[in-house]
This record gives C-alpha cells, sequence and structure tokens, in this order.
C-alpha cells in the first residue's frame, strides 16, 4: 500500500489564550498604556467636575484664613504689647479657633446631604435658644449691643450659629416646596413665622449689622431656592423696610446715617473711625508700608483686627495687595456659583445660594464701609477679621458646601 502522508498540522498560534495573561514586552507594554489612559481618563474627568471645585473652595479657604491669621497678628500687635502682653491674645485666640475650625470644616465635607437634612430642624432650635439666652444674666453687651454670651472660658456670638442653621433649614423646606413655590401659603408657611421668631430674637440684641447679613442670606435662599419673583421683591421691601425702622429708632445709628450722607463728619466722634480709615488707606499707597508697619493701628483706628482690618491690609500691602484680596473673594464667589449650577438636589442648590450670598454680601458690606461707600455697620470680613464664633461658623458653612461639592449630582430626595 501506498504510504500516507501524515496530515500537515498548522503552525502554533502567536496569539495568546483569551484567558492567559500575556508576559510578552509587547504586550506588557499596551497593558500598561491601557491602564495609564485609563487613570488619566478617569483624573481628568475628577479635576474636570468636582474635585476642581472642591480643591478650588478649600485651597481659597485656607488661604484666607492664613492670611487672617496674619493680618490680626500684625493689627493687634502694638496694642497687646501696649496692654502688656507679649505675644498678641487676639492673635492667639484666632490661631487657636482656626485650628478647632479646620478640621470641623473637613469632617462637614464628609457628611452626606441627607444629614443636613435630617439636623435642619434640631438645629434651628438650638440656635435660637442660644439667641435667646443674650437676654439672661450670661449675655454681654458690647458697644450697645447685647448680642454675646460668656461661656466662662470664652464669648460667643449665637447669631453666627443661627446663619448657619437658617441656611440648613431654608434648604430643606425649599427643597420640599419645588414646584409650589409660586403659591403664597406655601411660602409663607411655615417660613414667615420662623423667621420672624428668628429676627425679633436678634432684633431686641440691637445688632443691625448682623441683622442685615442675615437678612440678605435669607433673600438669597429665596432667590436660589426657585422662590417666585413676585414674592421676593415683597420680602426685599419688608428687608429694607424693617432695616429702616430699626435705624430711625435708634439714634446712635440715625446719627451714623446722617453724618454719612450729610457730609457733615465729626471726626471726635461718630466719623473717626470712618475718617482714619481712609487715612490708613491712603497711607498705603500702590505697594504698601510693609507688613507689620502700619501707623494706624497704634490706637488711632478701633477695630483694627476686626471691622477695619481691611484698611490695615490696605496701608501694610497698597493698593495691589487690597484688590488681590477683592480678586480672591471674587473667585470664591465664581467656585461657589459653579458648586450650585452643579448640584442637582434642591436642597443643596438652596444651601449653596445661600452661604455665597452670605460670604459675598458680608464681604462686600465690610469693604464697602472701610472705603466709605456705606456708614459704619459693624460687620467683619470673612475668614479674615478677628472673632472665633464667626471664624468657626463660617468654615462650617463652607465644609457643608464642600459636602455638596464632593458629589454634585447625587440627588437625596429623602428627609
Amino acid at each position: 500500500m501506498p504510504r500516507q502522508k501524515a496530515p500537515r498540522t498548522a503552525p502554533p498560534s502567536r496569539t495568546p489564550a483569551p484567558n492567559r495573561p500575556s508576559t510578552g514586552p509587547t504586550a506588557g507594554g499596551s497593558a500598561r498604556k491601557s491602564s495609564s489612559s485609563a487613570v488619566v481618563v478617569s483624573l481628568g474627568k475628577r479635576i474636570r467636575g468636582v474635585n476642581r471645585n472642591f480643591v478650588l473652595l478649600l485651597s481659597i479657604t485656607l488661604f484666607l484664613v492664613a492670611f487672617g491669621i496674619v493680618m490680626v497678628l500684625s493689627s493687634s500687635s502694638v496694642e497687646e504689647f501696649a496692654g502688656g502682653n507679649a505675644v498678641s491674645a487676639r492673635f492667639v485666640s484666632q490661631a487657636t479657633f482656626a485650628a478647632l475650625g479646620i478640621p470641623l470644616m473637613l469632617f462637614a465635607s464628609r457628611m452626606p446631604l441627607r444629614f443636613w437634612k435630617r439636623i435642619a430642624w434640631p438645629a434651628l432650635f438650638v440656635a435660637v435658644i442660644l439667641q435667646a439666652l443674650v437676654f439672661t444674666p450670661i449675655g454681654v453687651d458690647v458697644n450697645g449691643n447685647r448680642a454675646w454670651i460668656d461661656l466662662g472660658f470664652t464669648t460667643m456670638q449665637p447669631a453666627e450659629a443661627l446663619k448657619v442653621a437658617l441656611v440648613l433649614w431654608l434648604g430643606l423646606i425649599l427643597g420640599r416646596k419645588q414646584g409650589k413655590l409660586h403659591v403664597a401659603k406655601e411660602v409663607a408657611v411655615p417660613i414667615l413665622p420662623v423667621l420672624a421668631l428668628s429676627f425679633g430674637v436678634m432684633a431686641l440684641s440691637k445688632d443691625l449689622g448682623t441683622m442685615i447679613v442675615v437678612g440678605a442670606l435669607v433673600l438669597g435662599a429665596l432667590y436660589f431656592g426657585g422662590v417666585a419673583s413676585k414674592f421676593l421683591w415683597l420680602a426685599g421691601f419688608i428687608a429694607v423696610a424693617a432695616a429702616l425702622l430699626l435705624s430711625i429708632f435708634s439714634d446712635n445709628r440715625m446719627a451714623r446715617i446722617t453724618n454719612f450722607f450729610g457730609g457733615d463728619v465729626d471726626y471726635e466722634t461718630w466719623g473717626w473711625q470712618s475718617a482714619h480709615g481712609l487715612y490708613a488707606l491712603a497711607a498705603g499707597g500702590l505697594f504698601g508700608s510693609g507688613l507689620g508697619n502700619s501707623k494706624a493701628k497704634w490706637s488711632w483706628l478701633p477695630e483694627a483686627d476686626n471691622d477695619f482690618i481691611f484698611a490695615i491690609i490696605g496701608e501694610e500691602l497698597g493698593l495691589v495687595g487690597a484688590i488681590i484680596v477683592i480678586g480672591v473673594f471674587v473667585l470664591l464667589a465664581v467656585v461657589l456659583v459653579r458648586i450650585y449650577h452643579e448640584a442637582e438636589d434642591w436642597t443643596a442648590k438652596t444651601i449653596v445660594g445661600a452661604v455665597t450670598t452670605w460670604l459675598i454680601f458680608q464681604a462686600f458690606v465690610n469693604i464697602a464701609v472701610v472705603i466709605g461707600f456705606l456708614p459704619v455697620l459693624g460687620v467683619p470680613l470673612p475668614l479674615v477679621s478677628s472673632g472665633g464664633s464667626a471664624l468657626i461658623t463660617t468654615l462650617f458653612a463652607i465644609g457643608i458646601v464642600l459636602s455638596i461639592a464632593r458629589n454634585p449630582k447625587r440627588s437625596e430626595s429623602r428627609t
């Protein structure tokens, strides 16, 4: 029989089996390249989305806090030394509260939105009780305003806590009422009685500057929360009328207002602070006299480390430094508005809008007072001026916004 040839077998395939990892240099390089590309795409999405706003807001906040600590040290050092303190007690206090407030902010940034919804009512209840405590024996009068309580180891301004509580509570209520905010009854209940109680308690403390900031906060929450424009106009009219009435029935406030608008400035009483604030700004020139070299802080400018710290900034760092500070607050506003637009839950949107209005309006009022655009109102510069209560509550509010910036696309309808 003829000899049959063995069938020719196909050469072994060089393609690895589907379930067998390739160990060759080419395949390994491809795998690493694919992995690197995936990481780059992932990081790109994170940078373009949530993390960019989160990091920007956190960076701006930390910069302003650090800058504020430096300026509090510079603006208060002379008077503290004259008082017998080797180190400025106000600087130590500001640094201590910053050390407490920053971890609190980071803790708040980790909380989910449903947590803020759950604590909104309890937070409002506690804040109103704290505000009412100013009329008890532990209440403290400062410059005619009974707006602080003595905790023994420090003093606290309860209105600062009330700001945060109203931010959370308005966010909760307006978030629940979406689609109904064109109806008067839905807008009025329960918002109107709660706001009447809150502002009534604050009015008795006679701190008009804080009330104006809280009023702007409420209007911001209503606007960003989607309330119909006809109710916003009405709320604005009521706010202006209330501010005018509170001013008319106060001799102190009326003297400031009439002197400001009349141009008849008494430099020894009502006009002293405004005049020396302008002197400090003028003395700074373009580049300033140098950090620590202010002359106004030598007991010429009252509240140099608090309400008028921007005047010291202008004197020591000049027009350039003052514009940079204003630019940082503008950048802060831009980042907060970006977070607002990226948030999907209406409670989150309202919270971010209220905090944005609070911080930017307060910064505007403070700077406008120092440069002579508004009469003296006693409003500090957020995150920069000295004041433990204001610093901690502001950092806490920013922490809430950071928690929203972390997950803006997550909609949590449950309460």
